[in-house]
């Protein structure tokens, strides 16, 4: 999977992120807890080169937890803060507002020793579209500051938004890179939604992403749809899926779209369970 998808105003939220970083005490950055590889922009590191950041996991409550803890220990092991929220119902905000307020105070004691006037603190929130940075800082704002919705790119201008009276958030569009070549990001971000399902073949995407439950979560694949496993190809699993869920067109032809997005519609919404696409990598 080879996706090219890099619009205008991406290249310019890339420029916004250049020219505000100087104002910038605070970096969080927002990863999506089910692909924390996969929904990291590899060109946010060099970005914010030398600026002290804390990633959050978002939509940790849909994440297998065991694989989550090992990716808190990843992050931990090289000296980075990582917290897992939810930013829908706010669960693990409060916390990060207080990793903000720790990790800035070094530099705001240096400020006050050499006798400058205290400031809010001034955090940039970035990350890769649809992985929940408006409702984040709708959380930390505590009203509807940053327009919301479920499909990749809503955010388009930029903003400081101003929350309690020490906290200044500089938000960004969503940015990915120019070109994204790896079939296994390119498919872990067509999983959970993070790529326009309207420029992607939605039933190749979902038989693969069987073929990834039947290896990796199969209890959870039985579960859900009734389905039996063993000896079968993810096609004929498929077709068992769209039986029991009526997804039939005329002519008792099974409807492969139909089916295709009850599954990934399930497994994003969280009914399928708690299940996480990949595993940090060992040292």
């Amino acid at each position: 999977m080879s996706i090219n998808w890099y619009p205008g105003h991406m290249k310019k939220t890339k420029e916004l992120i250049q020219e505000n970083l100087k104002l910038v005490d605070v970096v969080v950055e927002l990863l999506d807890a089910r692909i924390p590889e996969s929904s990291k922009n590899p060109q946010i590191d060099d970005l914010v080169k030398g600026k002290e950041k804390i990633i959050v996991f978002n939509k940790f409550d849909l994440a297998d937890p065991i694989v989550l803890e090992s990716w808190i220990k990843y992050y931990k092991n090289r000296g980075i803060k990582s917290i897992p929220i939810n930013c829908l119902t706010g669960e693990g905000v409060n916390r990060l507002v207080h990793e903000i307020r720790m990790t800035a105070q070094p530099k705001f004691e240096k400020m006050q020793a050499k006798g400058l006037k205290d400031r809010a603190i001034r955090v940039m929130i970035v990350g890769i579209p649809n992985v929940g940075k408006s409702s984040l800082i709708n959380k930390l704002a505590g009203k509807k500051a940053a327009k919301i919705g479920n499909k990749p790119g809503v955010t388009r201008g930029k903003q400081w938004i101003r929350i309690r009276k020490d906290l200044e958030l500089f938000d960004t569009p969503g940015i990915l890179w120019p070109k994204i070549e790896s079939a296994h990001v390119g498919q872990n971000l067509a999983y959970v939604g993070s790529i326009r399902d309207e420029i992607l073949d939605i039933e190749e995407i979902a038989i693969s992403f069987i073929e990834f439950l039947m290896k990796n979560y199969p209890e959870l694949l039985k579960k859900r749809y009734q389905v039996e496993l063993e000896n079968k190809e993810p096609i004929e699993v498929m077709d068992e899926m769209a039986i029991k869920r009526g997804c039939i067109l005329k002519a008792n032809e099974i409807d492969y779209f139909k089916i295709s997005n009850i599954l990934l519609d399930e497994y994003r919404n969280g009914k399928l369970g708690k299940i996480s696409l990949e595993w940090p990598s060992v040292d």
